[in-house]
């Protein structure tokens, strides 16, 4: 699968990289959040010490940032996305993918108003897995 880069989003990879020195793979733009997804080891590079390179980003591009680490596993990878949350399990059925919830709580924020959080991460698997579909139970 390729992606391709539109103007901005090269423009936000390279001052994410410029400031933070970690090797970015992808930054994907929704509304007022960016995800930037590194290279697998750049986490704490890209973080900064106590989240200072977030903040600062944040604070120049006026958006909120999560930063992703990249794995090849897709479970470690959705793992890695819905990071601080915890998921019991993630089973794959073909291109459906099922997360399961510790508690009500935690499913009601996987899925987010109008399922936003869980098409977002959905959107974001798919630019690097060939899935269908993400399902919470």
């Amino acid at each position: 699968m390729t992606i391709t880069f539109d103007k901005s989003s090269i423009a936000l990879i390279s001052s994410f990289s410029s400031i933070t020195k970690a090797k970015v793979k992808d930054v994907v733009e929704e509304k007022d959040l960016l995800i930037f997804v590194v290279e697998p080891g750049q986490l704490f590079k890209a973080i900064g010490k106590k989240g200072s390179n977030v903040k600062l980003l944040s604070q120049k591009l006026k958006k909120r940032i999560k930063v992703v680490e990249f794995n090849p596993d897709l479970k470690v990878f959705i793992r890695n996305m819905v990071y601080p949350l915890n998921v019991k399990e993630i089973t794959q059925n073909e291109k459906i993918i099922t997360l399961e919830g510790e508690d009500v709580k935690t499913k009601g924020l996987l899925i987010g108003r109008n399922a936003q959080n869980l098409r977002l991460l959905e959107k974001v698997v798919k630019r690097y897995f060939d899935i269908d579909e993400i399902k919470v139970i």
